[in-house]
């Protein structure tokens, strides 16, 4: 007797596994993920950057094309609602003038929408100001305006009719100085001094060593300089030719000290002599140089010779 015997079905053959698709990161993807803001950040920096493109059409049509004055400032105020208004101001340049003066001038808008802003009219009404040289004003969209402020630079206290100003080298006015805050600068005295600055620092210029020891200088008549020194002498310079006739006292001044031995005027308006006065002097004498200068009050020495002697007197 045959057995039969019965075979199962053939065993499965195991699936092929599929393929899964591998995605591809471009060079740009790899380039953002490895900046250090969020995906979130990068799409408000690019909603932003679409508005200020936008924004910035807005201000070139109604600034330089000319759109009529209604519809122009209805697309401005427009911009302003959406976010484009002046609401910063950043102000660079300062050292000396008051900032809050120049927040006042930049804010001082009939509107504060951006495309509103006449940044030239800013500008000209922060140049009347004494201290500010030249100024560039700018926007940054979408709210901040910039202003770069170039100052002047204090170069003498002026005083007149007992008023003390602050001017620049050139003699505008920048500001008032109080009398117990005057700065150490030169101090130009009289009507017109302050429009003579540059030719009172010129006259300096020419006698170097003369230069720390001026403590003020006034302009007389308007037409020329009586210098004050330091140890209380004054002299009087001549209308013409002032620079030479300082130099020749600073060479006598070398030769034989003049500052600081007693005497309390020097006087130069005649180009062919120097006159020295005495606390008390009514008389002049005139002496031959180089013979020293006698008790005199007050002595006539002609300032061709470098060497003069002046000698007696002088307590």
């Amino acid at each position: 007797m045959s057995r039969t015997i019965k075979r199962g079905p053939p065993p499965k053959r195991p699936a092929p596994r599929r393929k899964v698709a591998v995605k591809k990161v471009s060079v740009l993807d790899r380039l953002v993920g490895m900046l250090p803001v969020s995906e979130e950040t990068l799409k408000k920096i690019a909603t932003w950057s679409i508005l200020g493109a936008g924004g910035a059409v807005v201000i070139a049509a109604a600034t330089w094309i000319g759109i009529p004055g209604m519809i122009g400032g209805a697309m401005a105020e427009g911009a302003g609602r959406a976010g484009f208004k002046v609401d910063q101001i950043e102000v660079t340049g300062l050292k000396r003038m008051d900032r809050m003066s120049v927040y006042a001038i930049a804010l001082d808008q009939q509107s504060r929408a951006m495309p509103l802003v006449d940044l030239e009219a800013v500008r000209q009404k922060l140049l009347r100001y004494g201290w500010i040289a030249d100024a560039h004003v700018s926007r940054r969209l979408p709210d901040t305006l910039l202003v770069d402020i170039v100052e002047r630079t204090p170069a003498a206290v002026w005083q007149d009719n007992g008023n003390l100003t602050l001017i620049d080298a050139s003699g505008v006015l920048l500001e008032p100085v109080q009398p117990d805050a005057i700065p150490n600068l030169p101090l130009v005295i009289g009507p017109g001094a302050d429009r003579q600055e540059a030719s009172y620092q010129a006259l300096l210029a020419a006698a170097p060593a003369l230069k720390p020891r001026v403590k003020a200088a006034t302009w007389v008549g308007n037409r020329r300089w009586d210098l004050t020194f330091e140890s209380g002498e004054t002299l009087a310079l001549p209308e013409d030719g002032a620079p030479r006739a300082l130099v020749k006292f600073a060479e006598l001044d070398g030769a034989r000290p003049l500052l600081g031995r007693g005497w309390i005027r020097f006087d130069m308006r005649d180009p062919t002599k120097l006159v020295a006065r005495k606390p008390g002097a009514s008389l002049a004498h005139s002496v031959d140089v180089p013979a020293p200068v006698s008790s005199e009050p007050q002595t006539t020495i002609p300032s061709q010779t470098a060497d003069a002697n002046v000698t007696g007197g002088e307590g």
